[in-house]
């Protein structure tokens, strides 16, 4: 790697504002808010809006789509009774 041209590479926390998970890891990501991690030093903080403590797919509350009942419900509202008319007569 050439040096001088590449953004520091340095600890950072990255914290989900819903879920309450943070996690130390290493990045070139800045911020100039700063935490107090379990080890006692400080380092920089950035919020993020998803991780895998808030999203619906990792906490299992994803929407599962019912079409069987979308269609039993049209059919309740719209008093569809089911049976077609004969064609031959």
């Amino acid at each position: 790697m050439k040096s001088g041209i590449h953004p520091e590479y340095r600890p950072v926390v990255f914290r989900d504002k819903v879920g309450g998970l943070a996690f130390l890891t290493r990045s070139t990501a800045t911020s100039t808010r700063t935490v107090e991690w379990e080890d006692g030093n400080t380092y920089p903080v950035i919020d993020v809006e998803i991780s895998s403590a808030s999203h619906p797919f990792y906490t299992g509350n994803a929407r599962v789509m019912d079409t069987a009942g979308r269609v039993e419900r049209f059919q309740r509202r719209y008093g569809l009774t089911g049976t077609r008319p004969d064609p031959e007569s």
